[in-house]
């Protein structure tokens, strides 16, 4: 019967310590569960990938991680580490502390677990003296690794001892345990890929940040292909919807076994995008004996991912051991990885960890190197909370304002909770972009002063036209237009036809003496008027009348398509030849009885190079419309189921 575990509550507990100090015996001595499962393992004792355990309690579900402790294998314990919430730490009580014990307490250190339960192994191996020397000696490591850890437990799994309290150590650790993070953003590192009879191709590994549930439609990362979610196991109970922080089988509709691998994951659509440039929050390792100089070629690895990167260091040249900056990573290939998940970078020769700690923005470009800008950026994205990673990213795209999957991707959640995130915190949606409040007010601040900057410049003028004060302001209509509806709504700015002025400037108090001589010429021209040319020649001043006298109405311009020339009309003329019209033609109610462009200039007296762009005006002002070669008056036009007016 399918199920669901989501009023369960668990913790993933990685198994850590040195190889050879008995941390597969102590998974099965707690479980019964047997995690060296592949044959070479057996055969040689060692783990070799992170083996997977459940371990039932009354409080809940821990997932043990049996992590390999061998060198050589430091790279697999790194792919099971980074979605650990916990350690379990094994040293055997006989050699105590271990180079790979030093390194995995680090790697736990370097991506943030702060919390853990410390076991000493075979310890009916060991001399009661020998016993209180590694109990010391073992929680000294523990805290300088800054583990917070009850009492050290000496176990056996040949006697048994210590195994009850070791299991009520982890108990306790799940109870004190808060609740994972649910992001709704799910990601799933693939550390392993498989066929499987009725099912068809199964990825496994940790799920992280988000639910998954049948049905779910995925993302591969990197590759961009689609598959739908078939089917759901933990721990080998079929479920039909896995919670963060669980060891997940995914079962997976439209795509084949050679299609997807190790070191790539499951994502929702659209979230993840690929990337060769991150920032970060980065610590070096306290064990290191040598600063890390900035440009120092590395292996960043992540979830199952390995790839090969060069530190960039943006406030220094080098970091000190334990020391924390922000700072950026140049890889050799893309990568695509949520925001926040932890990482380790190691050195191929020597092999050691180095470094380790949380992506910050995972679709970065190369940053300007000690820019207080950028640093003060980068140390408000370290603080981790999705609210503040929004806030950075709207405050850097200022009045342009930013796409919501961008947002989302900064964030590291679902779209639909940034949208909320973004109503909360006052954002504007114009778009397809949201722009942040401040930078709202600061456009509607910069559009008054710009106004205002006009109307000094062109005091003739009624004002400026959407699509220029958008060109002045280098942003889009859209964003200005809204700001204006804001500003025309509190007051402050006017709208007269397709030009927008502050409502405290008035155009008619510069009205000028040559304005006023320019309209007795188009009043007294009546349907002939001068060309445009003719009557306002070279003289400036005359221009700017003529351009005050078209912003207030007095004058029309009319143009002929056709003929692409504009004739200019006094209003009063206009007016009159509308009277005319109606006059002339009475029945012109339909395309039958309308009338022709000459009927109606001969009905006016003028010739077709007036008659043409005054009826076109008539047309696009709605007093007239075209009917093939004739017009209708629209005022005379019968109402439906009616006689015309």
């Amino acid at each position: 019967m399918v199920g669901s575990v989501t009023a369960l509550k668990t913790l993933l507990v990685g198994v850590v310590g040195h190889v050879d100090h008995g941390k597969t015996a102590l998974v099965r001595a707690l479980t019964g569960i047997e995690t060296d499962r592949l044959k070479e393992e057996r055969a040689r004792g060692v783990s070799i990938v992170p083996g997977f355990a459940l371990l039932p309690s009354a409080r809940g579900e821990i997932d043990l991680v049996d992590l390999p402790g061998h060198e050589r294998f430091v790279r697999a314990m790194v792919s099971g580490a980074t979605g650990m919430r916990a350690v379990l730490l094994a040293v055997d009580a006989q050699e105590g502390i271990k180079p790979q014990t030093v390194e995995h307490l680090e790697i736990a250190r370097l991506i943030g677990v702060r919390r853990g339960v410390l076991a000493l192994t075979k310890s009916d191996l060991a001399t009661p003296e020998t016993l209180a020397a590694r109990t010391a000696e073992i929680a000294a490591a523990a805290a300088r690794a800054g583990l917070e850890a009850g009492p050290v437990i000496p176990t056996s799994t040949v006697t048994g001892a210590g195994i009850a309290d070791l299991t009520a150590s982890l108990a306790a650790l799940l109870a004190e345990a808060e609740p994972g993070s649910d992001d709704g953003f799910p990601y799933l590192p693939v550390d392993r890929v498989f066929s499987r009879a009725g099912f068809g191709t199964v990825v496994t590994g940790t799920l992280r940040r988000g639910a998954l549930a049948v049905g779910d439609t995925v993302e591969i990362v990197p590759g961009g292909r689609s598959a739908v979610v078939r089917g759901l196991q933990i721990h080998g109970r079929p479920v039909d919807r896995a919670e963060p922080g669980r060891r997940t089988a995914v079962a997976l509709r439209g795509v084949g076994l050679d299609e997807i691998a190790r070191g790539q994951a499951l994502a929702l659509p659209g979230l993840l995008a690929p990337s060769a440039w991150l920032d970060v929050a980065i610590t070096a390792a306290a064990s290191a004996t040598d600063a890390l100089g900035s440009g120092t070629a590395c292996r960043l690895l992540f979830g199952t991912t390995e790839v090969e990167a060069r530190l960039r260091l943006l406030d220094r040249d080098a970091l000190e051991p334990g020391a924390s900056a922000q700072a950026q990573l140049h890889l050799a290939e893309s990568v695509a990885v949520p925001a926040r998940e932890p990482f380790v970078l190691r050195l191929d020769s020597p092999a050691a960890t180095v470094a380790g700690g949380r992506v910050l923005d995972p679709g970065s470009r190369r940053r300007r190197r000690h820019d207080p800008r950028v640093l003060a950026d980068l140390a408000a994205l370290a603080a981790g909370q999705p609210a503040k990673a929004i806030a950075v990213r709207l405050g850097q795209a200022g009045a342009a304002g930013a796409p919501l999957v961008d947002l989302a991707r900064l964030a590291g959640a679902a779209p639909a909770r940034v949208r909320a995130m973004l109503s909360e915190a006052g954002a504007l949606e114009i778009g397809d972009r949201f722009v942040g409040a401040g930078a709202f007010e600061a456009l509607r601040t910069g559009i008054l002063a710009t106004l205002a900057q006009h109307h000094r410049d062109n005091p003739m003028e009624h004002g400026i036209a959407l699509e220029r004060l958008s060109r002045s302001l280098a942003l889009p209509d859209a964003l200005t237009g809204t700001a204006l509806r804001t500003l025309a709504a509190a007051g402050t700015v006017v709208q007269a036809g397709t030009l927008w002025r502050r409502a405290d400037f008035d155009p008619a108090r510069n009205e000028s003496e040559a304005a006023r001589k320019l309209e007795q010429i188009f009043r007294r021209a009546g349907l002939n008027p001068p060309d445009e040319t003719e009557a306002v020649g070279r003289d400036v001043r005359r221009r700017e009348a003529l351009t005050y006298l078209v912003g207030a109405g007095t004058v029309i311009r009319a143009v002929d398509r056709v003929q692409r020339r504009a004739v200019l009309f006094h209003r009063e003329a206009v007016a009159s030849a509308r009277t005319r019209l109606v006059d002339a033609f009475p029945q012109a109610a339909t395309p039958e009885t309308g009338f022709l462009a000459r009927e109606a200039g001969a009905a006016l007296g003028i010739s077709r190079k007036f008659s043409i762009p005054l009826l076109e005006h008539l047309d696009a002002t709605g007093f007239t419309r075209r009917a093939g070669d004739r017009r209708v008056i629209v005022a005379l036009e019968p109402a439906p189921g009616g006689p015309a007016v």
